[in-house]
């Protein structure tokens, strides 16, 4: 297989980790988002939306989106539930990670980490807004999280493995993880895992 990633980017870090816990081999290719690498003829055959991370498999075909690349990788392995109501309440938290908090989340931390934010009243207004509905989104998280140990089944599950990718570096994007303790001591708890990388961790080119 081939991964198709920027290393700055979340969502391909949620693949990256994925693979690692399964201990699957793979060819890692980094795409440079900023230089518009995502955006070339050659980039485009293989996902038209023009988005990082895209899993190219033996055969050829090629799967974008990181929460697909999620589940399709996950499926028959400890980290997909065998349980319907299991299976629903992992997807739950996939559509919310991709709703409500990797916008307001991850935007944030790009603005300020990576790109550069010119500090306009005008950006800085979007900057408050975005920040107002990620903390909207941790404060639902540490709701969830006060009586479990993990976000569906009572174990560690792609559902932890997509939110855990931009909420360990939140505060990149301004969020002070501290007024969120039962999600702060989560973090801790999904980096005990076993097979667990740090989102520089890279595997050969």
């Amino acid at each position: 297989m081939k991964l198709y990633d920027d290393p700055c980017s979340g969502n391909g870090y949620k693949a990256r980790l994925l693979l690692a816990h399964l201990a699957l081999p793979y060819h890692y290719v980094r795409i440079d988002i900023l230089e518009g690498e995502s955006r070339t003829p050659a980039f485009l055959e293989k996902n038209p939306n023009g988005r990082i991370p895209v899993l190219e498999l033996d055969d050829g075909t090629c799967l974008a989106e990181s929460n697909a690349i999620l589940y399709f990788l996950s499926r028959g392995t400890r980290y997909w539930p065998s349980d319907r109501l299991e299976q629903a309440q992992v997807m739950q938290w996939l559509f919310f990670e991709q709703y409500s908090h990797e916008p307001n989340i991850a935007t944030p931390r790009f603005w300020l980490h990576i790109k550069g934010l010119e500090k306009t009243p005008f950006n800085l207004e979007l900057l408050a807004q975005k920040q107002k509905a990620g903390n909207q989104a941790l404060a639902v998280m540490d709701q969830h999280l006060r009586s479990r140990p993990f976000f569906a089944g009572g174990r560690y599950t792609i559902a932890d493995i997509a939110l855990y990718a931009y909420t360990h570096e939140a505060h990149e994007g301004g969020f002070d993880l501290s007024l969120y303790p039962s999600v702060v001591a989560w973090l801790e708890r999904v980096r005990e895992q076993p097979g667990h990388i740090t989102v520089d961790q890279l595997p050969a080119v």
